[in-house]
C-alpha cells in the first residue's frame, strides 16, 4: 500500500538544527566542511537568514544567505544577500522543498537590493530570477616553453613571502582590487583568518605559496610530483597592469613546473604577453556569480553606464513575483529608473537583466535567442553599448 507523503514544513533554522543541516549539506555536496570553516561562514549570516524544510521533526532541506557587499560597474558597493548552503535530501526530491525555502528566504531579504549565488547546477536558478553575471575561464599555460615578448616591460618588484606574515598588505591590495572590479566582494577579518589558516583539510596540494608586489599578489599551490608538478593559482589580485605583468613573469619563471593554471575572466592579458599565445589554453568555461535584482531601480541606478540610453523595460518574474515595468534613462553615465505604465520597448525576464548587469553578457546575444524581445531592431546594440564595462567582471570569492 502506498502512503501519500506528508506536507513539508518551512521554518527558521534553530541552533539545535545545525547537526542535521551539516549532514544534509554534506550529503548534497558530497563532502564534509571543517567545523571551524562552518563557524566562520555563520558569522556572516544575518539573524533568521537560514530556513529549513522539515518532514515532521526531520530536517530534509536547508537554504541560507550571507551578508555580503558587492562592487558594481563604476565602483559603487551594494549590500548583497549571498545565497549559500542550499541542499535538499535525496529522499525528498520533488516535494516542493526548494520552492518553499526560496519563497520564505527571499521574503527575509528586505535590507538587500540584490541577491547572488553560485549554482552547483545551472538548470535550477533561472526560474527564480537569477542570471549568470560573471564567467570563470580556466586557463593553463605550458610554462617551460613560454617566453615573454621583447616589447613587454619587466616591472620587477615581486617578493616571495609567507602569506600569514604579510596579512596587512594582502588585505590592502585585495580591498583596492575589489573596489575597482565588478563582482568584487568585501572580505571580513574572520574570512581572512580562515584563508590564512590554510587548513590541511581545505588543501588539494601543498600549503599556500605567495608572490607579493606593492600592487598585487598571487597565492598558489603545487600539485603532482617530480616532472609533472603543476601550479594552481588560488587567488591573483592585481590593481595595476604593471603588477599583473610582474606577477606573471615570476609565475612563468617557476622552474620544475609543467603548467600554471588559473581561473579568471575572459579576455585575460596573459596570451598577449607571450611570443606564442597558443601556449595559453582555455581548459574550461563556467558561470560564476548569479544575480537576482530585488530592487530594480536601486540596482540599476547604482552602476555606471558606458553610453546614453532611453528605454522602457518590461521585466517578468513568475515564481517569486518581482519584476515590473520601468523607465530607464541614462545620461552621462548615470541612470534614473522609475516604475512606469508606458508602453515597453524591451520584454525580458529578471534572470536576463541579472546577466546583463555586470557587463559579462550582451543583450544582443539574448535577443538572438529570443529571450530579450525589442520593438526596435537597433535597440539590442544600444543596450550592449550602455551595459558594457571597461573592467571585466570577476567574482571576488566563492561562497
Amino acid at each position: 500500500m502506498t502512503h501519500a507523503p506528508t506536507p513539508l514544513t518551512i521554518r527558521t533554522a534553530h541552533e539545535a538544527d545545525w547537526p542535521a543541516i551539516t549532514l544534509i549539506a554534506a550529503t548534497g555536496f558530497g563532502s564534509w566542511r571543517a567545523p571551524e570553516t562552518n563557524e566562520v561562514w555563520r558569522t556572516m549570516m544575518p539573524a533568521d537568514s537560514a530556513v529549513v524544510a522539515c518532514d515532521g521533526t526531520d530536517v530534509v532541506g536547508v537554504a541560507l544567505f550571507l551578508d555580503l557587499q558587492l562592487t558594481v560597474p563604476g565602483g559603487a558597493v551594494l549590500p548583497m544577500a549571498g545565497v549559500s548552503f542550499v541542499a535538499v535530501a535525496p529522499t525528498h526530491r520533488r516535494r516542493g522543498a526548494l520552492n518553499g525555502m526560496f519563497a520564505e528566504m527571499h521574503r527575509r531579504m528586505d535590507a538587500y537590493p540584490i541577491a547572488g549565488l553560485e549554482a552547483s547546477e545551472a538548470g535550477i536558478y533561472g526560474r527564480f530570477g537569477y542570471g549568470p553575471a560573471t564567467v570563470w575561464e580556466s586557463l593553463a599555460v605550458d610554462r617551460a616553453q613560454a617566453r615573454f615578448r621583447a616589447d613587454v616591460p619587466d616591472p620587477g618588484g615581486v617578493r616571495i613571502v609567507r602569506p600569514a606574515e604579510h596579512r596587512e598588505q594582502l588585505e590592502d591590495i585585495y580591498e583596492r582590487w575589489r573596489l575597482q572590479t565588478p563582482g568584487g566582494l568585501y572580505t571580513p577579518p574572520r574570512l581572512w583568518d580562515e584563508v590564512l589558516a590554510d587548513r590541511e583539510s581545505s588543501r588539494q596540494g601543498t600549503p599556500l605559496f605567495c608572490l607579493l608586489h606593492a600592487d598585487g599578489f598571487a597565492m598558489y599551490r603545487v600539485h603532482g610530483h617530480d616532472e609533472t608538478k603543476n601550479v594552481e593559482i588560488t587567488k591573483l589580485a592585481a590593481v595595476t597592469p604593471q603588477a599583473q605583468i610582474a606577477l606573471w613573469r615570476v609565475l612563468v619563471g617557476l622552474d620544475l613546473k609543467e603548467t600554471i593554471r588559473v581561473d579568471t575572466h575572459p579576455g585575460h592579458v596573459l596570451p598577449y604577453l607571450l611570443t606564442d599565445h597558443r601556449l595559453v589554453r582555455t581548459t574550461g568555461v563556467e558561470d560564476g556569480l548569479w544575480l537576482r535584482m530585488l530592487d530594480i531601480p536601486t540596482v540599476l541606478e547604482a552602476r555606471s553606464f558606458a553610453a546614453d540610453l532611453s528605454v522602457v523595460l518590461d521585466i517578468s518574474d513568475e515564481i517569486l513575483g518581482g519584476g515590473g515595468r520601468f523607465a530607464l534613462e541614462v545620461r552621462g553615465g548615470r541612470a534614473h529608473c522609475v516604475p512606469t505604465d508606458a508602453d515597453a520597448d524591451v520584454h525580458t525576464d529578471l534572470s536576463v537583466l541579472g546577466s546583463l548587469y555586470l557587463g559579462a553578457h550582451r543583450a544582443s546575444a539574448f535577443a538572438s535567442a529570443q529571450r530579450l524581445r525589442c520593438n526596435d531592431s537597433g535597440l539590442p546594440a544600444r543596450l550592449d553599448a550602455a551595459f558594457a564595462t571597461a573592467v571585466p567582471a570577476e567574482l571576488g570569492y566563492g561562497f
